[in-house]
């Protein structure tokens, strides 16, 4: 039998080499992935790249009360947030430029945004710190899932110092939370998050119930536009 020769040898060893590569990258990808990030792509956020504006009314109904809420449309790529109130007045905010004439629709805003997008903000906020999960028993339906808490620094931000609580299943969807107000020991609210609906990609709760009372945190008249 004819010898290979050394240039074919050669060539085998490189591909060889090159294909270990590869795997060990994808390994690393996979073991690399944060459980916010695994949370937030659970909830669409490879889709938000391409998002050009999202839109949404912020209500809480109470008993038989139905609230009139908070409509807001926001161009996340200008950073650009339209409050619209009643029919014919709007105010058109550019977040760079916030002073001490807007800074009260920012506020709403903000917090408006993160209950809107809390599995994303679990990506976006870098300055708060994230737990390991842990398995526990939920706050209202009593279910066992993964919790991490994430936590705020205490300077900064409009709400410095908060914790929230993140209770998500086997699919890594948000399912409850409960909001700890200055990192207190107890909850100060406690909200399921219910009724997902998908927008262009974007999952979204459209509900957030309290464990008693006829209490509902919504949104309504929500559209995700895309590029």
């Amino acid at each position: 039998m004819k010898p290979l020769c050394l240039s074919f040898i050669c060539l085998l060893i490189l591909s060889s080499c090159k294909s270990e590569k590869k795997e060990t990258t994808i390994e690393e990808e996979v073991i690399e992935m944060s459980i916010a990030e695994k949370i937030a792509n659970a909830h669409g956020y490879e889709s938000w790249k391409d998002v050009e504006k999202v839109a949404f009314t912020f209500k809480v109904d109470r008993d038989s009360i139905k609230g009139n809420g908070r409509r807001w449309t926001w161009e996340p790529k200008k950073d650009r947030v339209t409050y619209s109130i009643g029919r014919d007045s709007i105010i058109v905010i550019e977040r760079s430029k916030i002073d001490s004439t807007n800074i009260s629709i920012d506020k709403a805003f903000i917090n408006d945004k993160f209950w809107f997008l809390v599995p994303f903000q679990l990506v976006w906020d870098t300055s708060a710190t994230i737990s390991e999960p842990k398995k526990v028993e939920s706050p209202i339906k009593k279910d066992i899932l993964q919790m991490i808490t994430i936590t705020y620094p205490d300077e900064g931000g409009y709400t410095p110092g908060d914790a929230y609580d993140i209770y998500f299943d086997e699919n890594y969807l948000i399912k409850e939370w409960s909001y700890r107000q200055g990192n207190s020991p107890e909850p100060s609210l406690s909200n399921t998050f219910e009724n997902y609906q998908n927008f262009n990609g974007i999952k979204i709760a459209i509900d957030h119930k309290k464990d008693n009372g006829n209490w509902n945190l919504n949104f309504t008249d929500v559209s995700v536009t895309l590029e």
